[in-house]
């Protein structure tokens, strides 16, 4: 068995782990990395890169028959075969040499394969290999598909979103269980690729999101042709002989279908770490404290051991995780230097934007853009809550960008200190939209600076306009609509 060292070693080689390595590479630290499957992760092989490429082209197929002059140059139907090609190249056809080729140019050692903490700092990859950190290990495995436990479903072989993601033929018919961000997106894409798809929401779509966005991405769905089952339940699921998968509802109702999506949440990668030779129980989400130290079974920091991205269960969102990286990293190369922390609100090594300021875009159709917190969740954590909603349709650059544009936005103001602490916004292309909301939350910019922050004529950022206006005049929605 061979054996190294290092100041460093990260065991998960997606995005949260290479950029944890890479600023704590760039901090003067040695750092090696375990990665058993292909570098890059989740994200650039079965997630946020695959899935919307498979989404964009129809995407843009959509607003080009919606603007006159345009409309008439679109003769042909989308092309599905161009699609997945077009999906497989920013898949880079499942290979990860280029990434991995930038490891090596970052000065980060790879090893593939299997790693398992064995003891305090030390590691082994597929037990051929020992590696002992001089100072911390980062789990940053990500998280998997989970699987419900419905009878007859794991026999089934359902796909998850890694088989939806990557797969190579289109279903004539396709049920999807769930209704988050997963299932939505892909009953989007499957219905705009020619699948005939019907969604299995129990708790609706976009449940976590202000609920006009689910009413509006809703209707979109069943315009498209989407049969969206608000309230179902799968009780059991049987693959025939033939192939077909047939599900049995809670109200005894037989439907079957060619494919099976299962979207229904996410598990942590934490089944085959040798977490139970320190303490912790394997397959549970990795408890951390403000500084990403992993708790053992006491609530206890361990001194050595980190988790960072979705293995720790703060937010399972890519640029979320990558900024927990970027911060843990340059924590990682200040404390070996025995240079000061800044973990104050907003400070260099704290990560104060994973309570305040999380956005995210779904790119359904509409596409749906929010950051920091609904009127409901605003009003539970005990704010001052004022809502002012604006209809994006009124707004001159909505008008310009398409024909029949739908879409609005909400702006959810903590009374008390005059500041926005919730903006979503639902539209074609709003996504491009969010950062400036964003922005605002993380500065906490008082609403009469934001008064200065004149958007441009005539494109839909005047929302930002309209909004203010609405606040100074009064307009008020009640919380949580």
């Amino acid at each position: 068995m061979s054996t190294h060292t290092y100041d460093l070693i990260v065991i998960g080689a997606g995005p949260v782990g290479e950029n944890v390595a890479d600023r704590a590479r760039q901090g003067g630290l040695s750092v090696a990395i375990v990665e058993r499957e292909l570098v890059g992760g989740e994200c650039s092989y079965w997630a946020c890169m695959p899935t919307k490429a498979l989404l964009r082209s129809a995407a843009a197929l959509r607003t080009a028959r919606q603007v006159p002059g345009a409309r008439e140059a679109v003769t042909g139907a989308l092309d599905p075969a161009a699609v997945l090609q077009r999906r497989n190249a920013f898949a880079s056809d499942w290979k990860d040499d280029g990434q991995a080729s930038w490891l090596e140019q970052a000065g980060i050692e790879l090893f593939r394969g299997q790693g398992r903490i064995v003891s305090p700092r030390v590691v082994e990859v597929d037990s051929t290999i020992t590696l002992t950190a001089r100072h911390a290990v980062v789990i940053a495995t990500g998280s998997s598909a989970l699987v419900p436990e419905i009878s007859g479903l794991r026999e089934a072989r359902p796909w998850t979103s890694r088989e939806a993601t990557a797969t190579q033929r289109l279903p004539k018919n396709l049920a999807i269980i769930g209704g988050g961000v997963v299932a939505s997106e892909m009953a989007t894409a499957f219905a705009e690729l020619g699948s005939s798809v019907t969604v299995l929401a129990r708790d609706g779509i976009l449940p976590a999101v202000e609920p006009f966005a689910g009413q509006l991405v809703t209707e979109s769905l069943r315009a498209a042709g989407v049969t969206v089952r608000v309230g179902a339940q799968v009780s059991n699921v049987h693959r025939s002989g033939e192939g077909l998968l047939h599900l049995t509802l809670a109200d005894g109702e037989t439907i079957a279908f060619d494919e099976l999506l299962v979207a229904t949440g996410r598990e942590p990668n934490t089944h085959d770490l040798g977490l139970d030779r320190i303490g912790l129980t394997p397959g549970d989400w990795l408890a951390v404290d403000d500084t990403l130290r992993v708790l053992d079974a006491d609530g206890t920091p361990v001194d050595w051991l980190y988790a960072a991205g979705d293995v720790n269960h703060r937010v399972l969102l890519t640029h979320q995780g990558k900024y927990q990286a970027r911060a843990l990293g340059d924590a990682l190369a200040a404390r070996a230097a025995e240079e000061p922390l800044d973990y104050r609100p907003w400070g260099r090594h704290a990560l104060t934007a994973d309570e305040r300021a999380v956005p995210q875009v779904i790119f359904t159709s509409p596409e749906v853009a929010a950051v920091g917190l609904t009127a409901a969740a605003a009003a539970a954590a005990g704010l001052a809550v004022r809502v002012v909603d604006y209809d994006l349709a009124t707004v001159a650059g909505a008008a310009l960008h398409s024909e029949g544009y739908r879409g609005q936005a909400r702006m959810v103001v903590d009374e008390d200190r005059q500041v926005i602490v919730g903006f979503t916004l639902v539209g074609p292309d709003v996504g491009e939209l969010i950062h400036a909301a964003t922005i605002a939350i993380v500065g906490e910019v008082p609403l009469d600076r934001l008064w200065h922050a004149v958007p441009a004529f005539p494109t839909v950022s005047e929302v930002w306009l309209r909004l203010l206006e609405a606040a100074r005049a009064g307009d008020q929605s009640p919380a949580g609509n």
